[in-house]
């Protein structure tokens, strides 16, 4: 099943505090974690590594080229209790490049189609791949379409498209996110290539417009670094869409801040908690103090959850929470 709204994996991002949050906020969007590598799943701290709480629908994206360690390490995500494993090949990073996997793997369609076909094969829940539509000068309709025919021949049926092709040399990340052009009708055509197959969008979309336009076009659309600059945007988009009733953001937050204790007792550094709320406010009268008081205070070693209150009282609270 493809959710009309998910949220990306994102690096630095996307983990299982930040996803706690999300999920208070949309009841709704499917979450992705950040991306695992199968060798650190393997062979290093997997309870670490697959802890989760209160976020499903979510699902995990592997890192990896090795059919038989992606077959393990599906696994050991459905046991987990995770709805949908995704196989990244987007990601345009040095580190992810020299480990043979990422958006390089678009280059080889018939190993990502034999790294797809060991993971559905020892998994019920749905294997997904994320990629982008090509790469460096590789960029052609021709190019994309035959790395989606190749995996579609081997089963897959979800596929989330980062509209942009990936340069592997000359461009950090971040530019990676923001330089190459998008092409929206990639997608579009091959869609209609194979019409029961199921397309997300992803790249370029930034508010409730503009993801509720390209909805009309496209089976679903994932958010990256809009909805984590705002989170409320997750709530707003399920006003939209599913007609819901709106949720109020203080409510959210101290929702969260009980979280918060929970894990700072069991020795999570606040920073690791209180990073993710800098945009809960955005928007609001006190949004910028309520920013400035948790990155002063987030990172002191003595800091505790209090400190997510604290910032909260600089907030106005004289506010409708609802989607215009």
């Amino acid at each position: 099943m493809l959710h009309k709204i998910s949220v990306a994996p994102m690096m630095g991002c996307t983990d299982r505090h930040c996803r706690v949050l999300l999920r208070a906020l949309s009841p709704s969007c499917m979450l992705y974690s950040e991306m695992i590598t199968t060798s650190a799943l393997i062979r290093g701290d997997k309870q670490r590594l697959l802890m989760h709480s209160n976020d499903s629908p979510c699902a995990v994206q592997l890192g990896g080229s090795d059919p038989k360690s992606l077959s393990i390490a599906a696994k050991m995500i459905e046991d987990a209790g995770y709805q949908e494993v995704n196989l990244n090949c987007g990601c345009p990073s040095d580190r992810v490049q020299q480990a043979g996997i990422g958006a390089c793997l678009m280059a080889e369609p018939e190993l990502v189609a034999e790294c797809y076909s060991a993971m559905a094969s020892s998994v019920s829940i749905p294997v997904t791949i994320k990629s982008r539509i090509g790469i460096d000068d590789q960029d052609s309709f021709e190019f994309f379409a035959d790395f989606i025919t190749k995996n579609y021949e081997a089963g897959c049926r979800i596929f989330h498209i980062h509209a942009r092709k990936a340069m592997l040399k000359g461009l950090s990340p971040k530019e990676n996110r923001e330089i190459p052009p998008l092409k929206y009708d990639y997608v579009n055509q091959i869609a209609r290539q194979f019409s029961d197959a199921a397309f997300s969008l992803n790249g370029g979309i930034k508010n409730i417009g503009s993801t509720l336009a390209l909805l009309e076009q496209f089976d679903g659309v994932m958010l990256g670094r809009a909805p984590y600059a705002n989170p409320y945007l997750l709530n707003e988009l399920d006003q939209a869409i599913y007609k819901t009733q709106p949720v109020n953001r203080f409510e959210v937050m101290y929702e969260y801040f009980d979280y918060a204790c929970q894990e700072h007792t069991a020795g999570t550094h606040i920073k690791h908690l209180a990073k993710h709320l800098l945009g809960l406010f955005t928007g609001l009268n006190g949004a910028r103090a309520f920013r400035r008081h948790l990155s002063t205070n987030m990172f002191d070693d003595r800091a505790t959850p209090n400190v997510i209150l604290e910032a909260g009282k600089l907030v106005s609270q004289d506010i409708k929470d609802t989607f215009k």
